[in-house]
């Protein structure tokens, strides 16, 4: 939608286009001997063929996604480090400006030799009293290009000095601050056809962009300019061609504003929910891949939004091919991640995405966000599943996987994301030093094994087993595990996991019993032992970073994902954890004097919950997934002081981001000046849209309190998104629930699902 946007304002009003812009600032004037596709080669926004290593840009459709970055997770939270990407190969110079920050991503940079800033009115002034151009640089603290962009560039002191003394350097957090990321993000997006991180963008002193890209290595390669070039050509077009930089950056600016700009007409109603939940069912069939699931081929996501819809249209058309095609898509998806390497088989929790289509090589990062939407995402399977066999409509075996892969997500998420205070952590990396020693860190060196080391740690033989089998060679056989490795060159462009094994379940307990003559208790008790013991032998390998910072959307995720599966099983410590989480919430990110939530804060030296130095306000995601979450942990524990803070919250989200004129929320505050585009997320990604909550909290709410206002709010929200809803509504999966409960009507029942002996009470509901 943006480069269509993008693409019709320029044919009318632009005479630089983006790529003739950029080629202006590396070329030194809009040569017209270099044809477009010369200057996007050149420009530097254009990446190298995507691998696993290398930065990726990415269309608009998939701007969730982080394609330009490998990092690793850790298995204790207590050993993770919060130390740099990698190691410093000289010892650290004084600390920059950044040392005070609290953001582990802005401290992993408080070394470099740049004058960096944090953003604020500080820098600003600063660009505005010296007539600076500003460096704006986004990333996150997991992020293996960001490392690889600070240790090539940011701590090199001929580009730190060329930067400090010519640019104001700002440099942020994506997940801190959101709305910086999503303002400049869309505007690489629009001017290059995709974006990632790191993300690179030069802006005027008053803020607005006029160049942007992702990854620049530092010095020229082949066609490919390097960030000294860049550096030198921007410094002299500032000098010379400033006007052209500025006004064409302005009208980017303006057609923006015009084309991400989503309003209900006059009189507008949303969309039917059928025809629209029935397209979303096609076109979502249409990217299914039946082998593995999911919805691509490579690189393949969890999609946890994507697998709600398909459960939500299964629930009301549960007697047609269309529902039951759509509840096989769903558990055939989510029984093939939970065999695959995506999924944790020794320290528990799920990977970020598979580099290949059968789930089993991932990017080893490990996202909060991830966890809490994929516990919700499996403990939703084992009730659909529960229901179906109870109903008698056709047998679903199995359903006990789906519970168990639940529990096993919180497991690792209260091990090893938790803080003492009932906080989250957002996320473990993909890259740690190896085992056997060395100072550069490697991609899934953490998680993956030699077929020598599972033979070493399992070398008993195995009574009864046939042929003299030891413990390894049924684990090795159970697990895919190889001597030579089992991981393809296709999936490991740069060597790092050559030799290396990642554990996949490749055949049934009942098959591998089978395959060594053994019962299925003996396989099932000897492979729980085996990982027990690796679990062990991974507490001693240097542990990856740990970003110890505590977000407030994740955190009302994960809130959710504890209370709902807590209530589903009737498990009393997962429901004290999700009380304990709401209470971490309120005590710390709820600024109770302004009334209003803080987006985070983070674990301090000596293990205390700390703020920043200026506490960032709280976004629309931070009220819509707490409010969520408070809406789950009320259904479970019926404690009435949850929805009461739930109802405060929303009353505090429509005073401050809801648009009166169009519906909707804006994702920001509106009124913010130094944020130049007032955007409502139009994309259900790795995170759902807020919009897309809201419009099912609204609802929600409305039943629970009768405030028929809340129930008139969701609608109008429905109506300010009916384009995108009608045309490409796989855009929004959690969106469409909304609009299916708005049309279904919510109705608050007790249903009993039997877990062995336990009979759990929750509240059913179409969304």
């Amino acid at each position: 939608m943006l480069r269509l946007a993008w693409a019709r304002s320029s044919s009318k009003n632009s005479r630089v286009d983006p790529a003739r812009l950029l080629s202006i600032v590396l070329l030194g004037g809009d040569n017209k001997s270099h044809s477009p596709e010369q200057s996007r080669d050149i420009s530097g926004l254009t990446p190298p063929p995507a691998s696993d290593k290398s930065p990726s840009l990415l269309s608009p459709r998939t701007s969730q996604y982080c394609f330009s970055m490998t990092s690793r997770a850790s298995l204790s939270m207590a050993s993770g480090s919060e130390g740099q990407g990698s190691p410093p190969s000289t010892p650290q110079r004084p600390p920059n400006r950044l040392g005070q920050e609290r953001s582990p991503y802005l401290l992993q940079h408080a070394h470099n030799p740049v004058d960096w800033y944090p953003w604020g009115q500080e820098a600003f002034d600063k660009a505005r009293s010296e007539d600076k151009p500003i460096f704006l640089s986004v990333g996150y603290s997991t992020c293996h290009w960001c490392h690889v962009m600070e240790r090539e560039s940011f701590e090199d002191e001929e580009i730190g000095k060329t930067l400090s003394d010519n640019f104001v350097c700002i440099k942020v957090d994506r997940e801190e601050r959101p709305d910086v990321d999503k303002v400049y993000m869309t505007f690489v997006q629009a001017t290059s056809g995709g974006g990632g991180w790191p993300m690179s963008v030069w802006l005027t002193p008053d803020l607005r962009p006029f160049i942007g890209g992702t990854y620049f290595p530092p010095k020229d390669s082949g066609r490919r300019p390097g960030l000294k070039t860049v550096l030198t050509r921007i410094m002299e077009q500032w000098q010379d061609n400033r006007e052209a930089l500025e006004s064409s950056g302005e009208r980017v600016i303006e057609a923006l504003k015009k084309g991400t700009s989503i309003a209900a007409n006059p009189g507008e109603t949303p969309p039917p929910a059928h025809d629209v939940a029935n397209r979303c069912f096609v076109q979502l069939a249409h990217s299914y891949e039946e082998e593995y699931g999911g919805f691509r081929d490579a690189p393949k996501f969890p999609s946890p939004v994507n697998l709600m819809f398909l459960m939500s249209f299964w629930s009301v058309n549960r007697s047609s091919t269309e529902g039951s095609e759509a509840l096989q898509m769903t558990l055939h998806t989510l029984r093939m991640m939970a065999l695959g390497g995506i999924h944790d088989h020794v320290a528990q929790g799920f990977h970020r995405y598979s580099t290949d289509s059968s789930w089993h090589v991932p990017h080893f990062e490990k996202m909060l966000y991830d966890q809490a939407q994929l516990a919700v995402a499996y403990i939703s399977a084992y009730q659909v599943c529960a229901c179906v066999c109870l109903c008698g409509s056709h047998i679903v075996s199995g359903e006990q996987v789906f519970a168990d892969v639940a529990r096993d997500i919180l497991l690792y998420v209260s091990r090893d994301l938790s803080d003492k205070s009932g906080g989250f952590y957002s996320a473990e990396d993909a890259d740690s030093l190896p085992a056997a020693g060395g100072s550069e860190k490697r991609e899934g060196a953490f998680c993956v094994w030699m077929g020598s080391e599972v033979r070493e740690l399992l070398p008993v033989v195995v009574e009864g087993a046939t042929g003299g089998a030891t413990e390894a060679d049924i684990f090795m056989h159970h697990y895919g595990v190889k001597e030579q490795g089992n991981v393809d060159m296709e999936q490991d462009p740069h060597g790092e996991l050559q030799g290396q094994n990642v554990l996949i379940v490749r055949y049934s307990v009942e098959l591998t019993a089978a395959r060594f003559g053994l019962s299925v208790a003996k396989v099932s008790e000897l492979l729980a032992s085996a990982r027990a013991k690796m679990a062990e032998v991974r507490k001693s390998r240097p542990a990856p970073h740990l970003d110890t910072k505590m977000l407030a959307s994740w955190n009302g995720l994960m809130l959710s994902g504890f209370a709902r599966v807590g209530a589903v099983l009737d498990d009393k410590a997962l429901l004290e954890r999700a009380v304990q989480a709401a209470g971490f919430l309120k005590e710390h990110l709820w600024d109770a004097e302004r009334q209003i939530m803080l987006r985070s804060c983070y674990r301090g030296d000596e293990m205390e919950v700390e703020q920043g130095v200026s506490p960032i306000a709280g976004f629309l995601d931070d009220y819509a997934y707490v409010i969520c979450g408070l809406l789950d942990l009320y259904e479970a524990t019926l404690q009435p002081e949850w929805l009461r803070w739930g109802e405060e919250l929303q009353d505090r989200q429509d005073l401050l981001f809801w648009d009166a004129e169009g519906g909707g929320y804006y994702c920001s505050d509106p009124t913010d000046p130094t944020v130049l585009l007032r955007l409502k997320q139009d994309q259900d990604g790795a995170e759902p849209s807020a919009n897309s909550v809201s419009a099912l909290n609204l609802l929600r709410l409305s039943h629970y309190t009768g405030r028929k206002d809340w129930s008139q709010r969701s609608q109008q929200l429905l109506a300010a998104f009916s384009d995108r809803l009608t045309r490409v509504p796989i855009a929004l999966p959690e969106m469409v629930r909304g609009l299916m409960a708005n049309h279904y009507t919510l109705k608050q029942v007790t249903q009993t699902v039997r877990s062995t002996q336990t009979h759990t009470h929750t509240n059913s509901k179409v969304a």
